[in-house]
C-alpha cells in the first residue's frame, strides 16, 4: 500500500483528534509522504518517534500494533500468566501509551503489572526482575526533545530485549494492522490509577506502585560504601537537584533524604512537564540543562548539581573546580570517578573481589581501564548500548567467572549493583552525592581527585558529534558515508596513523602491518580507529535516530593540550568523513 492510500485509510479509520491533525495536512504532500511511506521501526530498542498520527510516528495505533506483536511473541512463548510490567515518565501522551499497552496486552490474556505513577527505567527494570514477569515495557523517548516519545521493551532478566526475541517480535508486529485491536475495559481513570496501588482494575490488569518501590530502595541502599563519611557531612552538604520535569524527583529525593544528605531541589524543575519548559532539551549531557541548577548552586553556596533526565537513566553534574567555580562534568569523566570511587573503597574495606570486572562500552575512555587495572580489575569492552551491559552481567551470573562491580558508558549512564539491568541515575545520584561527602570528610573536592587521576594515567580528553540527516532519505545518506569510509580507510587523523582499524560489520582487526584479528564482539555498523598512546576516533551511526555520530579521544600532558588536540582531532575526521 503506497503512502497516499495509507493516508486515506487513516483519515477513515482513526480517532477524531487524529482525523483532524491528518486534514490539516491534506496539502502537504512531503510531510504525507513523511509519515506514511514506512513504518516506524522497531529495534533492539523498541521504537522512538515524534508525537503524530501516521505509520512513522508514536500514537495510539503504532503503540497498539507494536504491543499486539509482543503479546503474540508472549502467547507463543506460553508466559502470559507472567506477565508484563508497564511503566512511563512524564513526557506528554506517556500514560495514553502506556494504558493503551495495557488494554491490548489484558485483551489478549497476558497479566499487566502497571505502576500507578510515573517511575523511572530502573524501577521497571528491577520490577520485571522483582515480580518475575516474563517482559517489562517504559514509555520514554529518553532525553529527547518534548515532540518525541517511545516504547522500550524489557526482557525478563530485566535487560533490554536481546536482537534474537526483538527479531520474534517484529515477526508478529509485521502481521499486526493498525487498526481494530481488541483492547480490555478498564475501571479507573487517570485519578483511579494513581490511587489505586494493589487493585485490579480489569480481570488482568493490577496497579502497582509502593511495595515495589520499597524493595526497590532496599536493594538500591545496600550500594552504600561510606555511611561514616554521610553521617559526619550529609547534614551540613549542600547538594542541588533538579529532575528537569522528570520522573526522578521522588526515588532520588528520598534515597538522598533516607541517608541523611541535605538537597535543594530546583523548583522550576521539579513538578512534570512534558512540554520541559526551562531547557532546549531535558538531557544532562546539555550545558543549559544544569543552568538553573548551578544558578541554585551559587545561591546556596552547594558543592555539586546533580541532573537526571525524564526517565531517570542519565545523571548529569556540575562540581566545583580547585578555584571555586563550577565545572560540568562529562559523562567519561563522571563514570571514571564512580568506578574509581566504587573499587577505592572496597578495596579500603577489604571487600573487594579477586575475580571483579567493569563493563563500558567501545566508545568509552579509556581512562577507564587504566583506573580497573589499578586496582586488580578486569575491565571489558562491549558495543554500544546498555542491553550488552546487561548481558555481561547475566553471563557472569551464569559462569561465576567474575563479579560485576560497575558498568557504564560516555553518554551518562551508570549502573553500580544487579537489581537492574539498565542504566540506574537513582543509584548514581545516590553514590555520586556519597562521593562528594567521603572527599569532603577527607579534605577535599571530587575536581581534586580527577586532577589525580590525571596525574596518574594521564589527561584524557574525549567528545562526540552527532550529525542529523533528516528525511526518508536519511538511513541511506548515513549508509553511503559509511560505505565510502570503508571503501576509503582513514589514513590519518591530524598526521598520525592509525595502529590499527576495526570494522566491527565485518567483524575484523586490521593491523597496520597489515595482519588481521577477529573483533570479538557481535557484529554492528562501527568503524573506530586506534592511534596508539590510548588514542582513537570512531565512527558510528545511531541505531534509534537518523543521526552519525563521531567519536574523539586523546590523552595528553596537560587538560589544556588534550581539549586542542581533541578539537584538532574531531575537525579533521569530520574533514575526512562528511566532507
Amino acid at each position: 500500500m503506497g503512502y497516499v492510500e495509507n493516508y486515506r485509510r487513516w483519515l477513515d479509520l482513526c480517532d477524531e483528534r487524529g482525523k483532524r491533525e491528518l486534514e490539516s495536512i491534506s496539502g502537504d504532500e512531503k510531510e504525507i509522504k513523511e509519515r506514511f511511506t514506512l513504518p516506524l521501526a522497531f529495534g533492539t530498542a523498541g521504537m522512538r518517534g515524534t508525537i503524530a498520527y501516521g505509520i512513522a510516528n508514536m500514537n495510539v495505533y503504532t503503540v497498539a500494533r507494536a504491543t499486539k506483536g509482543l503479546a503474540d511473541y508472549i502467547n507463543a512463548c506460553n508466559a502470559a500468566d507472567r506477565g508484563v510490567v508497564i511503566s512511563y515518565d512524564t513526557r506528554n501522551f506517556s500514560y495514553e501509551f502506556a494504558v493503551t499497552t495495557a488494554r491490548v496486552l489484558g485483551a489478549q490474556g497476558v497479566r499487566v503489572y502497571l505502576f500507578e505513577n510515573v517511575r523511572p527505567v530502573p524501577v521497571c527494570s528491577f520490577a520485571v526482575r522483582d515480580l518475575k514477569a516474563i517482559a517489562g515495557v517504559m514509555i520514554t523517548a529518553s532525553h529527547n526533545p518534548k515532540e518525541y516519545n517511545g516504547y522500550k521493551v524489557y526482557g525478563e532478566d530485566g535487560a533490554q530485549m536481546s536482537p534474537e526475541a526483538t527479531a520474534q517480535v517484529v515477526s508478529y508486529i509485521d502481521k499486526a494492522d493498525y487498526f481494530g485491536i481488541p483492547t480490555e475495559e478498564i475501571t479507573q481513570d487517570r485519578e483511579g490509577v494513581k490511587g489505586g496501588n494493589g487493585k485490579k482494575i480489569s480481570e488482568h490488569i493490577t496497579v502497582i506502585g509502593k511495595d515495589v518501590d520499597e524493595r526497590y530502595y532496599a536493594e538500591v541502599a545496600k550500594l552504600t560504601l561510606s555511611p561514616e563519611a554521610v553521617a559526619a557531612e550529609g547534614p551540613g552538604m549542600k547538594l542541588v537537584y533538579s529532575p528537569l520535569h522528570g520522573s526522578g524527583y521522588v526515588p532520588v529525593t528520598t534515597m538522598l533524604s533516607r541517608m541523611g544528605i541535605n538537597v535543594d531541589v530546583v523548583e522550576e524543575q521539579r513538578l512534570p512537564d512534558g512540554d520541559f519548559p526551562t531547557v532546549g532539551m531535558p538531557n544532562p549531557e546539555q550545558p543549559d540543562a544544569l543552568a538553573l541548577g548551578i544558578k541554585l548552586a551559587e545561591k546556596t553556596g552547594a558543592d555539586a548539581v546533580i541532573g537526571t533526565d525524564p526517565d531517570c537513566d542519565r545523571m548529569g553534574v556540575a562540581v566545583r573546580d580547585s578555584e571555586g567555580r563550577f565545572m560540568l562534568l562529562t559523562g567519561n569523566q563522571t563514570g571514571a570517578l564512580l568506578m574509581d570511587y566504587i573499587l577505592m573503597r572496597r578495596a579500603e574495606r577489604g571487600d573487594l573481589p579477586a575475580n571483579g570486572a567493569v563493563v563500558k562500552t567501545i566508545v568509552t575512555t579509556r581512562l577507564a581501564d587504566k583506573i580497573a587495572a589499578h586496582y586488580g580489575v578486569k575491565s571489558f569492552d562491549v558495543l554500544t548500548g546498555f542491553k550488552f551491559i546487561g548481558e555481561k552481567i547475566k553471563e557472569w551470573e551464569s559462569s561465576g567467572e567474575y563479579t560485576f562491580l560497575f558498568g557504564y558508558e560516555e553518554s551518562y549512564g551508570y549502573l553500580s549493583g544487579t537489581h537492574a539491568r539498565d542504566k540506574d541515575a537513582v543509584v548514581a545520584s545516590m553514590l555520586f552525592a556519597e562521593m562528594v561527602c567521603y572527599y569532603q570528610y577527607k579534605g577535599k573536592r571530587v575536581c581534586d581527585r580527577l586532577n589525580e587521576l590525571f596525574g596518574m594515567f594521564g589527561c584524557f580528553c574525549e567528545s562526540s558529534t552527532s550529525f542529523a540527516f533528516k528525511g526518508l532519505d536519511g538511513m541511506a545518506k548515513m549508509k553511503a558515508i559509511m560505505d565510502s569510509a570503508r571503501e576509503n580507510p582513514i589514513a590519518d587523523v591530524c598526521g598520525k596513523k592509525p595502529v590499527s582499524e576495526t570494522d566491527f560489520e565485518k567483524g575484523v582487526t586490521v593491523y597496520a602491518d597489515g595482519s588481521e584479528a577477529p573483533s570479538g564482539l557481535p557484529k554492528t555498523n562501527v568503524i573506530k580507529y586506534d592511534l596508539g598512546d590510548d588514542e582513537w576516533v570512531c565512527i558510528r551511526p545511531s541505531g534509534t535516530e537518523p543521526k552519525l555520530k563521531l567519536y574523539v579521544s586523546v590523552n595528553a600532558k596537560t587538560v589544556e593540550e588534550a581539549k586542542r588536540r581533541n578539537t584538532a582531532f574531531t575537525e579533521d575526521l569530520k574533514k575526512k568523513i562528511l566532507g
